[in-house]
């Protein structure tokens, strides 16, 4: 059976253009059919750009037919998470507090992606400010689960995910504070990457948690996901914290061979709260990998179990400073009516947040205060210290680390929502990356009942080529594929 164009991999469909098989403008119309007949069932999208991504596939065709050299990703429809500058594009961070926002520049990453001849799709839905594990807490929509429409599709990227499981888009950019890139991921079904803390620019991303906020590429392969990152990688005199590093050519690296890679697992990540389908999923991904050569051990990560709170502690610290730039004065939400600007200020911040912005904020107004600053904030700093040197100790023994992704598969819309603890809980395994800003892949390894499970490769700094090979081995275990378009049943 012939497939939609919107069904192919960036990798094959790069092939049907350089072969002339298809046209750029024939590959977005495809994908722009396709959210046609789903986007209003899954809800992946704030805004469509269907217009200027149809004017840049033009752009691209034309390219072609006078014989000028196209950029790697030319003609790929990309979708951009909606905390993502995008110049004159609205960038709502998915908040009634940036309803009306249309940035003036483009963050960094959008500028590579332009420069690399990629075609935006239009802006994902996501958790406001990227608060949330679920994408239900979004102002305007909620986002479902492609391969069940009455579950959650995660959070914050959850529209990223979604779009790229639904075929909605071939490729998508989101952004991982404490596991928004990989948790949808594997709830989705696809492949996600949370780089290493400084590869990646954060110039013109709308700032959640500094210290922890990296933007990462979802794809339906890993070859795509390589070339993707391999794009919006590297040092970028915009963003101070960017490292000064070497970047192989990712997706041309690809050998995948683990014939003596040491994989540790941390029996820490498979305790009480995981799901036991999970773990055995995860344990059988394992055991393949160990049949083609790999080196399984089993490793001990013990401050694990303090990451969570550390997490909440840091983050909500960061985004209380964040967020104060949001008062109504310059863009943005304004409420209509007030008696003063202290009462403009106090109206427009309790109107245009929702309930879990707020909260965090209240959270980390509190662990800054005075009194309370030692006690909560500089000790879970010093946490942070402390999980840096477990994880580099334990990478002297091996070379990759896998763990579950998600203690469980995606739950029904809803059933969390009310609950934050139990909503916290679902980035247990995801959170202790970002505090230590080390780089994680999750990988899709089986689905348990219908839905997909994912397995998290978590490597030392800048090892993404290493997590990119190991994660193509397994592709290649599993008849070289590990992704489909969700049916939407």
């Amino acid at each position: 059976m012939t497939m939609d164009l919107y069904q192919h991999t960036a990798k094959e469909l790069r092939q049907k253009l350089l072969g002339k098989e298809c046209s750029a403008a024939e590959i977005a119309q495809s994908v722009f059919s396709r959210i046609d007949a789903c986007e209003e069932r899954v809800g992946a999208y704030v805004t469509l750009d269907r217009e200027n991504a149809l004017a840049a596939a033009e752009a691209v065709d034309k390219k072609i037919a006078a014989g000028e050299e196209i950029g790697p990703l030319a003609g790929i429809p990309v979708a951009v998470k909606d905390n993502i500058c995008t110049r004159d594009v609205l960038t709502t961070c998915a908040s009634r507090m940036l309803y009306n926002f249309r940035p003036p520049y483009n963050a960094t990453v959008v500028e590579r992606l332009q420069g690399a001849d990629y075609v935006m799709t239009g802006k994902a839905n996501m958790d406001e400010f990227a608060m949330g594990s679920s994408s239900e807490t979004s102002y305007f929509k909620k986002t479902a689960n492609p391969h069940d429409l009455t579950r959650v599709p995660g959070g914050s990227s959850g529209g990223s995910a979604a779009a790229v499981a639904a075929g909605e888009a071939v490729l998508s950019l989101g952004s991982d504070t404490g596991g928004s890139i990989r948790q949808p991921a594997s709830l989705c079904g696809v492949i996600g990457l949370k780089p290493t803390y400084g590869s990646v620019s954060r110039y013109g991303l709308v700032a959640f948690a500094s210290s922890l906020d990296q933007i990462g590429p979802f794809g339906r392969c890993v070859e795509d996901v390589a070339a993707l990152y391999g794009v919006i990688c590297g040092k970028d005199p915009m963003d101070a914290t960017t490292a000064r590093h070497d970047y192989p050519d990712f997706a041309a690296a690809l050998k995948g061979d683990v014939k003596g890679l040491r994989v540790g697992v941390p029996k820490e990540y498979f305790g009480p709260g995981v799901d036991p389908e999970v773990k055995e999923l995860v344990h059988g991904a394992l055991r393949e990998l160990e049949g083609a050569g790999a080196v399984l051990r089993e490793i001990s990560l013990p401050s694990t179990e303090y990451a969570l709170p550390a997490y909440y502690i840091i983050s909500s610290a960061e985004a209380s400073s964040n967020l104060a730039r949001f008062d109504g004065v310059k863009y943005g939400f304004r409420a209509e009516e007030y008696d003063s600007l202290t009462d403009m200020y106090e109206k427009t911040r309790s109107q245009g947040f929702g309930d879990e912005v707020k909260r965090r904020i209240m959270l980390g107004t509190f662990v800054l205060s005075s009194g309370y600053y030692d006690a909560y904030y500089n000790k879970a700093k010093l946490f942070q210290k402390a999980l840096r040197a477990e994880f580099a100790a334990a990478f002297q023994d091996c070379d990759v680390i896998a763990t579950p992704t998600s203690p469980t598969t995606a739950f029904k819309l809803g059933e969390n929502i009310g609950d934050p603890l139990k909503m916290y809980a679902a980035d247990i395994c995801t959170i202790a990356v970002n505090i230590a800003g080390l780089p994680g892949l999750s990988v899709p390894c089986g689905s348990s009942q219908g839905m997909p499970v994912g397995m998290q490769l978590i490597g030392p700094r800048f090892s993404e080529a290493r997590l990119f090979d190991a994660a193509y081995a397994f592709q290649q275990l599993r008849g070289g594929s590990l992704c489909s378009v969700a049916a939407l049943a």
